[in-house]
């Protein structure tokens, strides 16, 4: 019998770590988060511990006694070819050790270019760009762990994120200071195409209820995803709930603004497909599967602005 009910490890306390330490506290779990330093604000019910799991001792002492790992590490965009591998092979040999499940927080790069068509759990991994092939080279690695028996995984696959605490996504700390300020927002691409975004709470709802199911392991799930809207939309929606007009400046090439740098930009330019295509996630999987239901996206832009002018008055 799989143990699902003891500790639950949280690698990763970016907003993704931060939010599901948080989801497995609610559900009265207990709960260790780890971060390289041990640092962050104290969270009801969590553990904070340091460690470096790019090695293989870290990683060994991240888990110990672990009943559920759920690696939600991410690093700088142009170190991830790099450095995912390495996190890679250590968490997959301490799971393997400890005997816990792993649960993955994955992104929709190996998909690669997908020509505006639906993406769903079936959609082939045609990725061409060297981060998108990591992506899949790493996942077939979790995959293959899971069939050979040395690890049970199951991946979740997130569109961009939105929400509170999210600030290095497109619909993040790019777009509300500027809503809220008159400031400049930029619509990357197209904004004209629709475009998937996972809100942040349902990304720590959906890696939770993987982590308290076994009979989910072995396959990637789309986590719990609104119904895509293209990005003018929501900017339309945005602007009725700050009361003034967007000034929105178009970003149609990799190019520095805000907060994405010129170090951050480059090394998204592959990436960038994902903005002059339509990007739609299907989470009817998991939905139907688990009783799941996305958070209606004005709901998660309610949350967001809050979050955003609690932010700003707190500067």
């Amino acid at each position: 019998m799989t143990n699902t009910g003891g500790l639950q490890v949280v690698l990763g306390s970016g907003p993704a770590g931060t939010a599901l330490a948080r989801e497995l506290a609610r559900r009265g779990r207990p709960v260790r988060l780890v971060n390289r330093k041990g640092e962050g604000p104290a969270l009801e019910g969590v553990e904070r511990r340091a460690a470096d799991i790019t090695a293989p001792e870290g990683a060994r002492a991240a888990t110990e006694g672990a009943a559920v790992v759920y690696h939600c590490v991410n690093v700088d965009l142009h170190l991830q070819v790099e450095v995912m591998p390495r996190i890679a092979t250590a968490v997959l040999d301490a799971v393997g050790a400890v005997g816990a499940r792993l649960v993955v927080l994955d992104t929709l790069y190996p998909y690669g270019e997908t020509h505006g068509r639906v993406m769903t759990e079936d959609t082939p991994w045609n990725a061409t760009s060297a981060k998108g092939r990591m992506r899949a080279d790493l996942d077939a690695r979790y995959l293959a762990a899971h069939r050979e028996g040395r690890v049970r995984v199951a991946l979740g696959r997130s569109a961009d994120f939105v929400g509170p605490g999210v600030l290095n996504s497109s619909l993040g700390g790019a777009v509300f200071p500027g809503a809220l300020t008159g400031g400049e927002v930029p619509g990357f691409g197209d904004i004209g195409l629709p475009h998937s975004y996972t809100y942040i709470g349902d990304v720590a709802t959906g890696l939770a209820t993987l982590g308290e199911h076994p009979d989910g392991d072995g396959r990637v799930w789309h986590l719990p995803t609104a119904p895509a809207l293209t990005t003018r939309e929501i900017f339309t929606m945005i602007e009725e709930r700050v009361g003034r007009p967007l000034n929105v400046v178009t970003v149609d090439e990799p190019r520095p603004f805000g907060p994405f740098d010129a170090v951050f930009m480059d090394a998204y330019a592959e990436m960038f497909y994902q903005y002059t295509e339509a990007q739609i996630v299907d989470s009817t999987a998991i939905e139907k599967a688990y009783g799941l239901a996305p958070v209606p996206l004005a709901a998660a832009l309610d949350a967001t602005i809050a979050w955003y002018r609690e932010l700003l008055a707190g500067r």
